[in-house]
């Protein structure tokens, strides 16, 4: 009886969310003292879960037919999204408290106060269900389950990316959930022939193919990894299916930081690990030219992330390339099919996570205060936003791979997997993510310099009082700052873990 309690941090927020609409909130501080016990609650229902009172083995909700099943289970890989997520979501709740509040106020010069205050408590109802939904993502026992939420998350996250209804934005919500459900349709077929082939569709280290497979049948399942990968892609920003998530940037901060470093790029990213190393199997990729197709898309997307962030003058446009990039350092860990490679992938999900929300959360916090969302309108910032662009300077220090912060460590660990794997692809990935690194220096330290060094022939014109973020913003990007420093002064330990789980011992 007791191993029901996984359900709890998957349910839990769901019917809390799904309650918003019916409860009278008659301020926003009762919404932000509802939303935030909610959110806190269920990352301790997530930790104790995982950590603690650990189900053992497949806990099924719902037995369909055969092989069909709607079932959860922790495993290491569980345990390593599942950390991230719980972490993070908190976090981005209390930002959202005061980024929202000022979206709010802007709604409410469109609309009535009334009005603004309604679509802003959906938001939060939706925002509150997506975090139950994510956990399900990370406890899915096998295909079928990951399917299900995985769908799910594409239409719980759309009301958060059309948020004010404006044209652009519906424009941004259509094109998001147009190239979600297309994917989705991709990863079906990697699911129908698991299950057709597959002595299971659970989720078992090694994978679930048998030995016995005709040269036709290999071949056939080989693609339909491709397609599965191109698929789950979506989420995770794999060209060419990326071109959803700079449009999504038009949403409010917290949902972009949202969707571009916890949950749905990540779900995007840990569906291919998963699929790669617990349904395929890497054995029965490795040296196919499956392999090959999924690791030359993962570089020429390492590439064109960067090169287009370098290019883009809108600074949450710039971060959204940024993310496309960084997402297939992942899918270039996880293609590399050794125990080196998922552990970088799983090293670099993690770290990516932790920068990317602390940068969007920087350009958030500009925005909301100044207005201002292009890279040349920041010089000289840095007198007026002291916290927040020196955790920017933090942010693009990891994200670039400055020693000791985390970016160093996941991507040396990516390239001494690549170097390992005696695969003349991997090798030249290595050289990929030196490029990647010099672009990425490029484009983030162009907003620093502008931001600490503006130039001195050219007239300032800032506020004579400083405009920093309020205490609800700085909170998080300090504490995000703390956890990089932590990370990275810990990676050892940290490494030891996903070195254990990826050799299938956790």
């Amino acid at each position: 009886m007791n191993d029901w309690i996984i359900l709890l941090p998957v349910l839990f927020p769901i019917l809390a969310g799904a309650c918003m609409p019916l409860l009278p909130f008659q301020s926003r501080k009762q919404r932000e003292w509802y939303v935030g016990i909610i959110t806190v609650l269920n990352a301790l229902f997530m930790a104790i879960v995982m950590f603690l009172v650990r189900p053992e083995g497949t806990v099924t909700i719902l037995n369909m037919t055969g092989k069909l099943s709607v079932s959860l289970q922790i495993d290491g890989l569980s345990c390593v999204f599942g950390s991230l997520i719980s972490f993070l979501w908190p976090i981005a709740a209390l930002y959202a408290f005061e980024y929202m509040a000022h979206e709010e106020d802007e709604l409410a010069h469109k609309f009535t106060k009334e009005k603004a205050m309604k679509k802003t408590n959906n938001f939060f109802a939706f925002y509150t269900m997506t975090f139950g939904v994510t956990a399900g993502i990370c406890f899915s026992a096998n295909l079928m389950t990951l399917y299900l939420f995985y769908e799910l998350l594409t239409f719980v996250t759309l009301p958060l990316v059309m948020y004010g209804m404006s044209r652009k934005v519906v424009k941004a919500g259509r094109k998001y959930v147009n190239y979600s459900v297309g994917g989705a349709a991709f990863a079906f077929i990697g699911f129908v022939f698991i299950w057709v082939f597959g002595d299971s569709l659970d989720f078992i280290y090694g994978g679930v193919l048998p030995q016995t497979l005709s040269d036709t049948q290999t071949i056939c399942l080989q693609i339909a990894y491709v397609l599965a990968v191109f698929g789950f892609g979506v989420k995770a920003a794999l060209f060419p299916v990326h071109a959803w998530l700079p449009t999504a940037s038009i949403a409010p901060t917290p949902v972009t930081a949202l969707l571009h470093a916890v949950a749905v790029v990540k779900a995007g990213a840990f569906s291919i690990i998963r699929i790669t190393y617990y349904s395929f199997g890497a054995d029965f990729l490795r040296g196919s030219f499956a392999q090959y197709i999924v690791m030359t898309a993962a570089l020429i997307t390492i590439l064109f992330g960067s090169s287009m962030a370098l290019k883009e003058q809108h600074l949450k446009r710039r971060l959204a390339y940024s993310t496309i990039s960084n997402l297939s350092y992942i899918i270039f860990g996880a293609s590399i099919m050794t125990q080196a490679g998922f552990s970088g992938s799983m090293t670099h999900l993690v770290a990516h996570g932790l920068i990317k929300i602390m940068l969007f959360y920087c350009a958030g916090a500009v925005l909301c205060k100044t207005g201002k969302e292009y890279v040349g309108e920041l010089r000289g910032f840095a007198k007026i936003m002291p916290v927040t662009f020196v955790c920017f300077l933090i942010g693009s220090m990891a994200l670039i791979g400055v020693p000791p912060l985390p970016g160093f460590i996941s991507k040396w660990n990516l390239a001494v997997a690549a170097a390992e794997s005696g695969n003349t692809l991997a090798y030249i990935g290595i050289g990929v993510l030196l490029v990647s690194a010099l672009l990425t220096a490029m484009y983030l330290f162009a907003v620093v310099l502008k931001a600490f060094f503006p130039a001195k022939n050219i007239p300032l014109v800032l506020s004579e009082e400083k405009q920093d973020a309020g205490i609800c913003m700085k909170i998080p990007l300090l504490i995000l700052c703390i956890a990089l420093f932590t990370l990275g002064l810990n990676a050892v330990s940290f490494v030891s873990v996903l070195e254990k789980i990826a050799a299938g011992l956790v």
